[in-house]
């Protein structure tokens, strides 16, 4: 195919002989709005391919849009070629326009660089924007579809005289002015770039340059008639929900940042920084711990954790109390750190008191003591990885409450410092009272032999306590209730409870289970009521078990059914933070269905010695502090108490 014949080129304007017009705001304005399709359809055309239709519509518009004069008149030389066709002839207004819009996309077209600062053509537009949606021309033929492939061939120069050619009707004279104006280097060689397009045996041989020409007016190149479809909605899906946490995490440190201060707002009376204060840096100070002497418990009025001495091997050892003290004070992630219901475990206050450092087992352990809170900080003998820190609340501690703190628990086994005034030391299992107490070694400094925790294997076939023998001669028995200070064990009616023996916790051990792990102090059994079974079952006792907690709250309450020949009691009532079955109100009540050996079914209640009359909730009504009433296994009953004044007593509950 030959190509049309070309009229010579030149790069001379036809009007640049004569003075450069001058374009007003207003008059580029209506020109644009006149002409927007032709010229947004032209950027369109000398956008590069690769930003895609979604994007070219978008930076086609937004290009035209800012082909406006930036000041209320402009200097700029207006290039007025001659033309022929349709279109506005000679005007100068929409010459500038048109020129700033091939300038526009040329520059749009010019890979970024790292050497220079983008040009703002070369930038995602800001408008305009549309959100959810990917806009495009509508399809043409295949005709439409084959100058596309063709045109994407091209450089943007060339596209751009091959649009100003057949959108415009220019000739190549003026297309030169044009190019050479908008910022072309070399406008002749991007004529015959486009001349190629003609050649092409992708456009249809037997068109001419004209048909071709009018397809660049095809609703294929239009980009102010679109169709519509909708983004990537996973995506966008997943980028909105990035965005929604980019957006919190700028709001909360935005509203950080603007906290007057340090952060959190202004200190007012408060000390400097903890590092700054004295008091905290002289407790973290291991030569400012406090140590009582050896006989410091014989001459003071207190029986309590303040009196006991420094004991163990490694009491001078400075590096360890210096870590134990470290650790306290900021314990790191590896650090196990536990602590009983109601204790804080924050960094001491002031200097702690040292009740013991020293090598147990396969581990180094350093007990201290800050007036609250008995703390244990134990470490491997090599390295300190897998460190623990344990916290107890001790407030309020009297002999009896401070006689023993566990020093090592492993393997089910239990090992105990026991305070300066024990005497001897043994171990009793409660489900045997009959069998003898098992002597327990201590060390010089009063750590005992290892011996073996109550509930081995998760079953309550033994409980071990502790029984401990002051030098007054009376004996204690605590148990291990899972933290650092075993819970006292005592007996008789919560107005005047007393030491226990063994053989009071026989059938009730087993029910201490419950209260593990729940910063329990003392735990009180006393039986409130002895009631002889319907057809001659024998007797059955009725026991309150109380458990107060060294925080005072989370106290626990059970009501138990115990018979002779029964190895445990039935609970049959439980209640919590309750006064009941304590000094405050030493009052209860409760009530089981039991099965006779004959098989007969009863209900049977039982309140403490000051109920005068117990009522079920079916009408039967006993005098005295017991009722046994005939039902079926099925029956539910509501017990209730009536004391000798008249006051009403409720189960527990």
């Amino acid at each position: 195919m030959q190509s049309p014949a070309k009229s010579p080129k030149s790069s001379k304007s036809p009007g640049a002989g004569g003075p450069a017009p001058v374009v007003d705001v207003e008059q580029a304005e209506a020109a644009l709005v006149e002409h927007y399709p032709r010229l947004v359809r032209l950027a369109y055309l000398v956008l590069p391919p690769h930003l895609g239709r979604n994007r070219r519509v978008l930076t086609a518009h937004a290009l035209t849009q800012r082909a406006l004069p930036r000041s209320r008149r402009t200097g700029d030389p207006a290039v007025v070629p001659a033309q022929r066709g349709p279109g506005p002839h000679g005007d100068p207004a929409y010459t500038y326009v048109r020129l700033q819009v091939i300038r526009g996309a040329l520059e749009a077209g010019v890979p970024l660089r790292w050497t220079a600062w983008p040009k703002r053509a070369q930038l995602p537009p800001l408008l305009p924007q549309v959100r959810g949606l990917r806009l495009f021309p509508r399809s043409g033929g295949s005709d439409e579809l084959a100058l596309d492939q063709a045109l994407s061939r091209l450089s943007c120069e060339a596209r751009a005289a091959y649009a100003l050619r057949g959108l415009e009707g220019l000739d190549d004279d003026a297309v030169c002015a044009v190019l050479s104006a908008a910022g072309c280097d070399d406008p002749e060689d991007a004529l015959d770039e486009a001349d190629e397009i003609d050649e092409a045996d992708a456009i249809d041989e037997g068109a001419g340059s004209g048909d071709r020409h009018a397809l660049l007016a095809s609703p294929e190149f239009d980009p102010c008639s679109l169709q519509a479809r909708p983004t990537d909605l996973m995506r966008r899906r997943q980028h909105m929900k990035a965005a929604g946490v980019a957006a919190a995490a700028a709001l909360v440190c935005g509203a950080l940042l603007g906290l007057p201060g340090d952060g959190w707002g202004p200190d007012g009376a408060a000390a400097p920084p903890y590092a700054k204060n004295p008091a905290a840096q002289a407790a973290l100070d291991p030569g400012k711990l406090s140590v009582a002497t050896a006989g410091a418990w014989k001459r003071s009025s207190r029986t309590d954790f303040s009196v006991w001495p420094a004991r163990g091997n490694l009491v001078g050892d400075r590096e360890l109390l210096r870590r134990a003290l470290a650790v306290w004070a900021r314990p790191g992630e590896s650090v196990q750190v536990s602590a009983t219901p109601g204790t804080p475990a924050g960094a001491p206050p002031g200097p702690a008191r040292l009740l013991y450092a020293g090598d147990v087992d396969s581990a180094r352990v350093v007990l201290l003591y800050d007036g609250l809170r008995v703390v244990r900080y134990a470490e491997p003998r090599e390295g300190t990885s897998g460190a623990a820190l344990d916290f107890a609340r001790v407030d309020g501690a009297n002999g009896s409450e401070a006689g023993a703190v566990v020093v090592d628990r492993a393997d089910g086994n239990i090992r105990y410092l026991t305070a300066p005034w024990i005497k001897s030391a043994s171990v009793q299992n409660l489900l045997k009272p009959a069998a003898a107490a098992v002597p327990l070694h201590r060390s010089a400094d009063g750590v005992t032999d290892p011996f073996a925790g109550p509930m081995q294997d998760g079953r309550c076939a033994s409980w071990n306590a502790l029984r401990l023998r002051d030098h007054s001669g009376a004996a204690r028995l605590s148990t291990d209730l899972g933290e650092l200070v075993p819970a006292h064990l005592t007996a008789g009616r919560p107005e005047a409870p007393r030491e226990a023996t063994p053989a009071e916790w026989s059938k009730s051990a087993c029910s201490l289970a419950s209260v593990r792990s729940h910063g329990v102090r003392t735990v009180n059994s006393w039986t409130y009521a002895r009631q002889a079974l319907p057809e001659g079952n024998g007797v059955a006792d009725w026991v309150c078990t109380r458990a107060d907690t060294w925080q005072g709250e989370g106290t626990r309450v059970l009501a138990q059914f115990q018979t002779a020949d029964g190895p445990a009691g039935a609970v049959a009532a439980k209640a919590e933070d309750t006064p009941a079955c304590g000094g405050r109100d030493p009052h209860v009540l409760a009530g089981v269905l039991w099965k006779s050996r004959a098989g007969s079914w009863y209900l049977l209640g039982a309140g403490s010695k000051d109920v005068t009359s117990i009522t079920a909730s079916g009408g039967t009504r006993a005098a005295g502090n017991t009722l046994a009433a005939p039902t079926r296994r099925t029956a539910k009953a509501r017990l209730s108490g009536e004391l000798a004044n008249g006051k009403k007593v409720q189960t527990l509950r």
